[in-house]
């Protein structure tokens, strides 16, 4: 899979251990930045890029990381077509892809440590959306158009 990552300086190093498992395990990884802990940068930057190329299909998948995961979870939810779910365990990244369809994965750099954080990344990527949850997905999907300028 393409997967692309993007982080701001608080989930940068997050974002570069989740990189470099991805890439061990075979994915073409877009890294979109950050990479400097000590530069201030505004996590809702690099959600856009991420969330952008997802939405138009030139990723597959993204993942994204700051403090919380918060504030890029609402950034990339801002581009129509995303499904940006907040991880926080296993079984929220599990569901997230099964239940929701989610195609962007956030987490919290302060809040999981690599070892769970890679959990939650190989459950998210392991699972596959189960078409019985559709109808909410285009529910989501009209609310998208419906509210589009």
């Amino acid at each position: 899979m393409r997967i692309g990552l993007g982080a701001d300086h608080a989930g940068c190093a997050l974002k570069a251990a989740l990189a470099a498992r991805l890439a061990a395990q075979g994915h073409e990884v877009v890294d979109y930045g950050t990479s400097d802990p000590a530069i201030s940068v505004d996590y809702p930057d690099f959600a856009l890029l991420v969330a952008e190329a997802v939405a138009s299909g030139s990723l597959d998948l993204g993942v994204l990381a700051c403090g919380t995961g918060i504030g890029m979870a609402i950034a990339a939810n801002k581009v129509p077509g995303i499904r940006a779910a907040l991880v926080h365990d296993v079984t929220t990244a599990r569901l997230a892809r099964l239940h929701n369809g989610a195609n962007v994965v956030c987490m919290g750099a302060r809040l999981l440590a690599a070892p769970l954080a890679f959990e939650c990344l190989d459950a998210f990527l392991a699972e596959t959306f189960d078409t019985r949850h559709q109808r909410r997905l285009d529910k989501i999907a009209a609310i998208e158009k419906d509210r589009a300028p």
